[in-house]
């Protein structure tokens, strides 16, 4: 420790401490423009300036390291006539713009005129700078208003790993300018600009920043759950931002969060309920609802009747429409797209960890040694997980290691890239656990503490023929014992891994591969962390709530524990259910006759040509939503539910914490609340007079599962997240899994992903990331599209065993010969029709349209 005093305070701090750093310890305030707490300081705006006792010149507090025994005076005369000096220059050329400047009232550079009495400008120069710049997507820049601190150029390289915003040409001539096709329109720079430098865009003139009511809440866009406000006046929402302080993200926001509310505001929104396609009364829905629940149940049973939900969902709807159908309508015939993806990967983690979901928190990442990205895209699929690895391998002394089949946004800064052949996930997992043995990288310790079936694993893993490894990956023995060090050298591994593994038909074979891999590399000690992503925003909380015939809340098997819930429930629980897949076939064989679609969209769904063709065979489709589709469409009643800023509630994240939406504005038209439209149903149907509120749903789920420590949603602390209960494995809990199965994939490979920057469909009905990104594009290898003839932006004839699509083509070698990516994002690229059930790819033939 270093000890000093600074305006005659004392303090004790880490060697490598900062001067600013040590006075904000000591609640001391030195004013700053250029310094920014999560980056590098850059000593650029000299505001900082404070007097070192035995020095002869101020020196800057933001960059100058503490040494023991210094003194430091941070007000005195002179240094106030410095940094009045120094505003002054900064202010040179500087437009008298305020008025008009939508950085005004929350303006840095106007709060330290202000504390400095800067009145009058001392000094003349040459105005040299460059024209605004407005041919950018979304962002403005105002050269004039810079005052080069390079917070944003930080933010941009150092957190986001875009590298897109530079410092161009020299001296007062310098300005802020950008490669355009390496930024991702986050909007980080617009959040901390300290001027009027960068502007939104879509904010521009919309409205002042003292006249908006900011609400906390969370993006639930991803898994990651950011932590924003929602910048409304009226009943409309501006803009969203999020604090740096007392959020988990650090203030970071990416174009789903800064850019993508304005769905919002779409004016396509449903705001009725529909009959029949006849805009009626919340009472006739209802009623016509019941009626068809009643005459169904009468004719064919309770069996007839199934339910779709979400994870657009907060936990307190998805409880209520498990709820509703069992206990109400006496069907457990219900389910998610979570059977496509996240379910899979629960049954492996489960079974061989004990784990159901991350085994740590997201910061967790950016303290590892070791990050294996393994089949995942955490640029799209959860930003905030990208944020972290770049915490961990760039600002820190971490290694990166990317394994998968096409080249990410992440592998230039990856220490090793693992691009291996489609289907060989298993057999490289495999392989890094078998180096792992050879090389000696195994702590023996650890395994003989943690794993039950310890002989099982080593005569397992002897078994793995490193030559068959090689030749189903594709990759060199020297590439794979590079990894193999990598990750077997390091103290603290964290462990990523995504839709690549859990989307595909061995989604739970290829999750348990992973888990043995995580076993054997330490990722499941304490300090570091085995991190399953999925990009829907709440699908951790949705499963949480039992939306799935083989269980109920709480992850409690349904047929051992249906008797306990109803008792809770006052009913008889029904026996058996069908899941996704069963319910689908129950639709073509005439036998499911009333189809509940809740914020769910089966075009999303792998061969979605056959779930179109199954909604249509549906003698009541019931759609709750909030935008028209042509599944809407085809339905008998339309209930139009509300978005995230809408409504109150709770959400989980991916590292298993808890956190508060809160209502911003009032639903649009006539719409509800979702878990209104699920309670006032219940009642109906149940005969009962039923009142439900999120505080009693939270209460009754506390009492019937072990899912929650304290619940945190009293009080002023109603927004505080609270952590489920901690990943804490007993000793000799871990089950090693033989995974025996392997895929072979033959012909051209088509895989279909998550667009960089869409969520879902939802975001494609907000104008601004439609701006980036407004089609699906299909990218392809420079040598396939060669050999049929396709260059860059021509139409591509793709045509699997389920259905063919047009789209543009992207030629990119980021994908390797062999394989063909394309987002499902995009309703009217339509890929996932081309998609066998379950899987999220298939063989393909191409032809130029």
């Amino acid at each position: 420790m270093v000890s000093l005093t600074i305006d005659g305070k004392s303090v004790s701090v880490p060697e490598e401490t900062t001067i600013l750093e040590a006075a904000r310890q000591l609640d001391i305030h030195i004013p700053t423009l250029c310094w920014l707490q999560k980056v590098t300081p850059t000593g650029a705006c000299r505001i900082c300036a404070v007097e070192i006792e035995g020095v002869d010149r101020p020196m800057t507090a933001c960059d100058t390291p503490v040494k023991e025994g210094i003194k430091v005076t941070t007000q005195s005369e002179k240094l106030i006539r410095t940094r009045k000096q120094i505003m002054e220059l900064i202010l040179v050329n500087h437009p008298l713009d305020c008025p008009v400047c939508d950085a005004g009232g929350e303006c840095s550079l106007q709060n330290i005129c202000y504390d400095l009495d800067v009145t009058q400008q001392s000094f003349k120069s040459e105005n040299v700078n460059p024209d605004t710049i407005d041919e950018w997507p979304l962002i403005q820049q105002v050269p004039s208003r810079c005052i080069l601190c390079e917070k944003c150029v930080k933010v941009c390289h150092e957190i986001i790993g875009a590298d897109a915003l530079f410092i161009n040409d020299k001296g007062d001539r310098a300005f802020i300018d950008k490669k355009v096709e390496n930024c991702v329109y986050c909007g980080n720079c617009v959040s901390v600009c300290p001027t009027g430098t960068m502007i939104s865009k879509p904010f521009k003139f919309k409205a002042r920043p003292w006249a908006l009511r900011k609400v906390p809440s969370v993006c639930t866009y991803c898994p990651s759950q950011c932590q924003i406000d929602i910048n409304v006046q009226g009943n409309e929402i501006f803009r969203v931002t999020s604090d740096d302080e007392g959020t988990t993200n650090n203030g970071n926001l990416c174009i789903g969060g800064f850019f993508g509310y304005s769905y919002v505001n779409n004016k396509a929104r449903l705001s009725e309920p529909q009959v029949n396609q006849e805009l009626v009364s919340w009472e006739q829905a209802f009623e016509t609802f019941v009626a068809d629940v009643e005459r169904i149940k009468s004719e064919s049973g309770a069996e007839a009747i199934a339910g779709l939900s979400s994870p657009r969902l907060t936990n307190e709807e998805n409880y209520l429409f498990q709820k509703l159908f069992r206990a109400a309508i006496g069907s457990n015939n219900i389910d998610s797209e979570a059977r496509f993806g996240a379910l899979q990967t629960l049954r492996a983690l489960d079974k061989g960890l004990g784990l159901r979901g991350a085994s740590n928190l997201l910061s967790t990442i950016g303290k590892a040694d070791a990050v294996l990205v393994f089949g995942a895209d955490p640029s799209a699929e959860a930003p905030a997980v990208e944020w972290q690895i770049h915490e961990a391998t760039r600002r820190k002394d971490g290694k990166l290691v990317i394994a998968n089949m096409r080249q990410l946004k992440l592998t230039k800064f990856a220490d090793s890239q693992l691009t291996y052949k489609p289907g060989s996930e298993i057999a490289l997992a495999d392989g890094l656990g078998r180096l792992l043995l050879d090389r000696g990288l195994l702590d023996e310790k650890y395994l003989s503490k943690a794993v039950a079936n310890l002989s099982e694993l080593k005569k397992q893993l002897a078994a793995v023929d490193l030559k068959k490894v090689l030749a189903a990956t594709g990759l060199s023995r020297e590439a794979l014992e590079h990894a193999a060090d990598i990750i077997g050298q390091a103290n603290n591994v964290a462990i990523i891994f995504g839709a690549d593994i859990s989307k595909c038909s061995l989604g739970t074979a290829k999750s348990a591969a992973i888990a043995n891999l995580a076993i054997l590399s330490g990722a499941l000690r304490d300090q570091g962390g085995l991190f399953p992503l999925d990009e829907k925003g709440n699908m951790h909380g949705l499963l949480d709530m039992g939306v799935y015939p083989e269980s109920l809340p709480g992850f409690q098997a349904y047929e051992e524990n249906k008797e306990k819930f109803s008792r809770a429930w006052g009913c008889q629980l029904p026996a058996g259910g069908l899941d996704a897949e069963g319910i689908l076939q129950g639709i073509e064989d005439g036998k499911i006759r009333l189809l509940y679609l809740a914020a769910t969209n089966p075009q999303s769904f792998p061969n979605s040509n056959r779930w179109m063709k199954a909604l249509e065979k549906v003698e009541v489709l019931v759609v709750q939503d909030i935008f028209p589709t042509a599944v809407t469409k085809l339905a008998k009643i339309v209930l139009p539910g509300v978005t995230f800023a809408e409504k109150s509630g709770s959400v989980t994240s991916l590292d298993q914490r808890v956190r508060a939406l809160e209502q911003a504005i009032r639903p649009v038209g006539k719409a509800r609340e979702d878990w209104e439209i699920f309670a006032e149903l219940y009642g109906r149907l149940a005969k009962k007079s039923v009142t439900f509120s999120r505080s009693s749903i939270l209460s009754e789920l506390s009492d019937l599962t072990s899912l929650y420590g304290d619940v945190c949603f009293t009080g002023e602390d109603r927004l505080r997240p609270c952590l489920k209960q901690p990943y804490r494995p007993a000793d000799k809990s871990f089950q090693y899994q033989l995974v025996s199965v392997n895929e072979e994939a033959e012909g051209l490979q088509l895989l279909s992903g998550k667009s960089l920057s869409h969520f879902g469909t939802t975001s494609t009905w907000a104008p601004a990331p439609l701006e980036i990104e407004p089609e699906g594009l299909i990218q392809i290898n420079s040598a396939d599209a060669e050999a049929v003839g396709v260059k860059d932006g021509d139409a591509l004839k793709l045509t699997s065993g389920t259905g063919s699509t047009i789209g543009k083509a992207m030629v990119t070698d980021t994908v390797p010969q062999g394989l063909i990516f394309a987002p499902y994002n995009f309703v009217e690229l339509g890929i996932q029709q081309l998609m066998p059930d379950g899987s999220n790819r298939t063989s393909v033939q191409l032809a130029r349209a």
